[in-house]
């Protein structure tokens, strides 16, 4: 089914979901999940077409914002004791900030149920990772202003996105009822249950939000059971375009020896067997903003050389953004180790779509190429 980067977050019986990022090293969940819990006490569980396989947590970092009452900042890191299986897909953020009307694929390991009837309550097996359909429909501070005195929490705005749970019938359309926003949706909507808190949300591949909680505030709910994820219900969502300097900053702050200026950037890379090893492209910002707040960006993208994406490196495609302050970072592409003799073999990666400043001329964009050094012995020729 794919989507094997999505993870079990344990600790101890009781578990949640989260989601490997970019780097392979950092799992991104749910605050609620491991705060004020001991790193050494999460356990994240793989399961990929290579099979499964656990891996301890090394360390944690709860946002600083994180607010309970309100239920901001629901997001915490948990960086890996070692690097994640190959096998396992690394996931980019999504940043554009225009979810709302648009569709998203949940997964998760929430318990089972069926929207008429809410969650299984009776399901012994082992946790599964399921995925779901569904469509965020407003934000939650938008919800907040249209319920007033109803609404028992203060969401910043912006920060947290909502989805209703339809079944394509007027009656159990709740933000229909609320906010006077009709949609009834499908006959195939899915909503979070427990064990589903801080997995992804899925637009275009990338992760939009992670699950935070449930709710209700209407007669919509179909079986009359709060709280119990049936048709009716909603479920909030922590918006990660909200929160991507965070997120992004965080992972900078934990790569193992970045380059820290152009002299330090290697251009080769020794493969290894076991593991991936990190090659660096560093990209520099040589001009003024024209204010200190801005940020920039570009996309990049990885392209083979005699290098093969998905054998001799992973490939990635994303955004690299320069928050405030900043006028450099770097972009890291794991190679992937083995043990078999081959030659040295090269890729490239491009940096495109500047935002916020230029190539210079009409350059359109910049490419730099790495060399991936074997170290399994001696070829014949």
């Amino acid at each position: 089914m794919g989507y094997d980067g999505v993870v079990r977050v344990s600790n101890g019986e009781a578990y949640g979901s989260g989601v490997l990022l970019y780097g392979g090293r950092a799992v991104l969940t749910a605050a609620h999940l491991v705060d004020g819990v001991v790193a050494g006490d999460i356990t994240v569980y793989f399961e990929t077409l290579s099979g499964a396989q656990k891996i301890a947590a090394s360390r944690i970092k709860v946002y600083p914002g994180y607010d309970t009452v309100n239920k901001d900042g629901d997001l915490a890191l948990v960086w890996l004791e070692k690097t994640a299986p190959v096998s396992a897909e690394r996931y980019e953020l999504y940043r554009n900030m225009d979810e709302i009307g648009k569709p998203f694929t949940m997964v998760g390991y929430g318990v089972p149920g069926r929207g008429t009837t809410g969650i299984d309550r009776d399901y012994k097996g082992d946790p599964m990772r399921l995925t779901a359909e569904n469509r965020f429909d407003t934000d939650a501070a938008t919800l907040r202003d249209s319920l007033g005195g109803y609404f028992a929490w203060n969401p910043s705005d912006d920060a947290q996105l909502v989805q209703d749970f339809d079944n394509g019938e007027v009656r159990y359309d709740a933000l229909g009822y609320l906010l006077d926003r009709h949609d009834t949706g499908t006959e195939s909507e899915g909503h979070p249950t427990p064990g589903d808190s801080g997995g992804p949300a899925f637009i275009d591949g990338k992760v939009a939000g992670i699950a935070s909680y449930t709710g209700i505030f209407t007669d919509q709910d179909y079986d009359g059971v709060p709280l119990n994820s049936s048709i009716g219900e909603l479920g909030f969502w922590q918006r990660t375009g909200y929160y991507q300097q965070w997120i992004d900053q965080s992972l900078r702050e934990r790569y193992p020896d970045p380059p820290e200026n152009r002299e330090e950037v290697a251009l080769t890379v020794t493969e290894g067997d076991n593991d991936t090893a990190l090659v660096w492209f560093l990209l520099e910002f040589t001009g003024e903003r024209t204010d200190p707040d801005e940020w920039l960006s570009v996309d990049y993208s990885t392209r083979d050389g005699t290098a093969v994406g998905g054998e001799d490196y992973l490939s990635v495609n994303g955004t690299l953004v320069l928050y405030p302050g900043e006028d450099q970072a770097v972009i890291p592409v794991e190679i992937v180790g083995d043990f078999t003799p081959e030659e040295d073999e090269f890729f490239f990666l491009a940096v495109f779509n500047p935002v916020g400043g230029s190539f210079g001329g009409d350059i359109e964009e910049l490419v730099a190429q790495r060399t991936i050094i074997d170290n399994d012995g001696l070829l014949l020729a």
